[in-house]
């Protein structure tokens, strides 16, 4: 019911950005909010330089959320975990191009596990390094940061990058969806929408607001004139 067509965008708050000495507390926000996705970065140390949480984190966000998760690992050799995210309760597993030997067998193998399958892309990767599997994967997720620390500025080169992935896929009729990542917040978001976005990830700018909740509706009642035709 999640990756159907849609009229509306989905908001995927970044649980890397909460305070994770209250982190039920903040799942508990999520569930009462306008969120539809609870986004998960898991991190190796290898792929990038940063380690973040674990698999009993991430079960124990599973056991008390009733959002989908939605989690993007930063690994090398992320055919090797596919598995243990299905196990920890993922919903979608979004894998890097840059990091899979085989994208093909890797979006397969996340397919065979029962979960949605994702192709991360690094800001400096190209599209056609994911063109082939365009029809294969359900989403493409384009990093609006160089991943691996939280908090940083937003890439204004993602607009047009998006927009071009939206043309790509319009063309072949493909459903994929586009998710954004890295510093999205209140002022960049509706240009995301317009430029062809689907789901929209923000950390920052929901978890340090005064009012998350209300942050997330924010985000959530933006509207796109493109959003009528997807």
């Amino acid at each position: 019911m999640y990756f159907c067509s849609m009229n509306h965008h989905l908001i995927a708050p970044s649980i890397l950005a909460a305070d994770f000495s209250n982190l039920g507390r903040a799942v508990e926000m999520l569930n009462r909010s306008q969120a539809d996705w609870i986004h998960v970065d898991v991190m190796d140390g290898h792929f990038v330089p940063n380690i973040s949480m674990g698999f009993p984190a991430l079960k124990a966000i599973r056991l008390n959320s009733t959002l989908p998760l939605d989690v993007h690992i930063m690994f090398e050799q992320p055919a090797l975990w596919i598995q243990r995210f299905a196990d920890a309760g993922a919903y979608s597993l979004s894998i890097h191009a840059e990091a899979s030997l085989n994208l093909e067998e890797d979006i397969n193998h996340i397919h065979d596990a029962g979960m949605k399958a994702g192709i991360a892309l690094n800001p400096d990767t190209p599209l056609s390094r994911v063109q082939h599997v365009l029809m294969q994967a359900d989403m493409i997720l384009i990093m609006s940061v160089n991943p691996g620390f939280g908090g940083q500025s937003f890439k204004s080169g993602t607009f047009e990058k998006v927009k071009q992935l939206k043309a790509m896929l319009d063309v072949n009729h493909h459903e994929t969806l586009i998710e954004v990542d890295g510093g999205v917040d209140a002022a960049n978001a509706r240009k995301l929408l317009d430029a062809g976005a689907d789901v929209l990830v923000a950390g920052s700018s929901i978890f340090k607001a005064a009012d998350a909740v209300k942050m997330i509706k924010t985000l959530k009642e933006l509207s796109s004139d493109n959003l009528t035709d997807h």
